[in-house]
């Protein structure tokens, strides 16, 4: 899991990208969306030549509420906004490097990919 989820690289992705990220914000997904999720925005882009953003996009990860709540029992982690931001990272890190739902601005955290953020399933 990432230590910093606030701001980190991403990369390559299957086309040889290396993308910058950079957290937005965290909130629940009942709020904007009617969802039981638990939903954390991030902005991604890359570097061009001078430092300046190239192809900026926003991603947002969308972890059902119930599933956090399980994970949290499995690892005895509290559930906290940290812990969210360091899971969705984790998870974005994974869709970047894998290209797995990489064309997607809503992207679904299922249990399993996040276990897998965890640690708790092998990569």
């Amino acid at each position: 899991m990432l230590d910093n989820f606030r701001r980190f690289q991403a990369g390559p992705d299957p086309f040889g990208r290396t993308w910058e990220v950079e957290y937005r914000w965290l909130q629940t997904g009942i709020s904007i969306r009617h969802a039981d999720t638990v939903d954390v925005k991030f902005i991604l882009w890359m570097a061009g030549p001078n430092g300046e953003q190239v192809e900026q996009q926003e991603k947002v990860i969308a972890m059902p509420h119930p599933a956090l709540l399980e994970l949290s029992t499995e690892t005895g982690h509290l559930l906290t906004d940290p812990w969210c931001g360091r899971l969705a990272a984790t998870h974005l890190k994974h869709v970047i490097e894998s290209g797995e739902d990489l064309e997607k601005t809503l992207i679904q955290a299922p249990i399993q990919a996040l276990r897998k953020a965890a640690g708790l399933v092998a990569a």
